[in-house]
């Protein structure tokens, strides 16, 4: 086990409204390169300057597309500010040589169960904008990637704010503790940081892993987190800043705490689910479905049996842990569907199939095993991570065009 060899780092970040132009959304996101070669025409200049200081054209030539200028100034104006004239030469060259691809088109289920998703769009463009959770007090927070910032959304009023936090962070993910600090995994300085809101004060502790990804509170009041490039796990006290850390399969992922104790892994470099003694840190392994099974997230239902998304088969999955007995079902828009985040509310399921265009939100009633689907309405892509609210809400995202949603789940009366 790895033990902290320095002491904690502490920094001071401002929390900022932005209204950034679009040199800075374009520093929000790290350099691309130019892996093909764009079509002969007008705009394609401006697309190479403008699109390629962010991503490579596989983002481009693997998008799903839009047969109007429109609707493409619509995506891109999510991820940068440029002059008008200059987005509908822009719209214009995409329309024509990037048009609707319907064979990405998820398969949407109708059925008589209503919600409503609202989207707010974050201030600063261009910093891929992922797994937002609630606070205690109620507010809504999310990470930046990209830009290496944290956010804050009252969601009565839609007013934000945002925190710079150290420039290498990327955080991936984050959790609130009860205080209403953000504890966040710095994906790309290997560290786990806590930001005090009311002081902008942040507090770094050194991994040995170098890419803390998902964590996870535990009743013992440690923190748990996976780190999935390192292929490890890791567990912080806070209150005496000690860590500990060992290998585990490859590519660890999603991270949850039954009710029990047990902490469970999804794994996706392999076939595996984990389930973690939290003192001891051992894991014992089950194995699910093929060997080309990858599997993202997962959620424990109130029983303690396990739901899971095996992603690379485009299939959903339950594991009862005490028997290692487990059943799939193929989601609606089949093996290429993708499905990714994953909640479980009140014994449904949800999740969503980030491997179709637009991005699509899917129920899953157990008890009949039938499913419903909603496309998300800016779903560009894609939701990697869901929260259930105080209110049994579900918080989603949208990494691609910068939104942070709220799925509105109705009661039964």
């Amino acid at each position: 086990m790895f033990k902290p060899r320095g002491p904690l780092s502490v920094l001071f970040s401002l929390a900022l409204f932005l209204s950034v132009p679009m040199s800075a959304s374009l520093m929000a996101q790290p350099p691309g390169n130019m892996d093909l070669t764009l079509p002969e025409g007008d705009g394609k200049r401006l697309v190479e300057s403008a699109c390629f200081s962010c991503h490579t054209m596989v983002n481009i030539a693997r998008s799903a597309g839009y047969d109007s200028a429109e609707e493409w100034q619509e995506v891109f104006g999510t991820m940068i500010d440029i002059a008008d004239e200059q987005a509908h030469t822009i719209g214009e060259y995409l329309a024509e040589h990037y048009p609707a691809d319907p064979s990405r088109a998820p398969t949407l289920v109708d059925g008589d169960f209503e919600i409503d998703i609202i989207e707010w769009q974050v201030p600063t463009l261009g910093q891929r904008s992922r797994d937002p959770i609630e606070a205690p007090d109620g507010s809504i927070w999310w990470t930046g990637m990209w830009a290496s910032l944290i956010g804050r959304l009252d969601p009565e009023t839609g007013e934000m704010q945002e925190y710079r936090l150290p420039p290498a962070a990327r955080p991936h993910s984050i959790v609130p503790d009860e205080d209403g600090n953000i504890w966040y995994t710095g994906n790309s300085n290997n560290t786990i940081g806590m930001l005090e809101p009311e002081t902008g004060l942040i507090t770094e502790y050194r991994t040995e892993a170098r890419d803390p990804h998902t964590m996870a509170w535990h009743p013992n009041g440690n923190l748990y987190f996976t780190s999935q490039g390192a292929g490890m796990l890791g567990r912080l006290d806070p209150e005496t800043g000690e860590l500990d850390e060992v290998d585990t399969e490859p590519r660890p992922y999603g991270i949850k705490v039954a009710q029990n104790g047990t902490v469970y892994i999804a794994y996706n470099g392999t076939n595996k689910i984990g389930a973690m003694d939290p003192e001891t840190m051992e894991v014992r392994y089950f194995s699910i479905a093929e060997p080309q099974t990858r599997i993202r997230r997962l959620d424990i239902a109130s029983d303690g049996t396990i739901w899971y998304v095996n992603s690379t088969m485009g299939r959903i999955g339950h594991l009862d842990p005490r028997s290692g007995e487990y059943q799939e079902w193929e989601s609606p828009s089949g093996p290429d569907s993708h499905p990714y985040a994953l909640a479980v509310i009140d014994g449904v399921v949800w999740y969503n199939e980030s491997g179709m265009r637009p991005d699509a939100l899917v129920r899953f009633e157990p008890e009949s095993e039938t499913f419903q689907s909603w496309a998300i309405p800016s779903g560009v892509g894609i939701v990697r991570n869901m929260w259930v609210t105080e209110d049994d809400n579900l918080l989603i995202h949208q990494s691609s065009t910068n939104k942070v949603g709220l799925v509105v789940i109705p009661k039964e009366e």
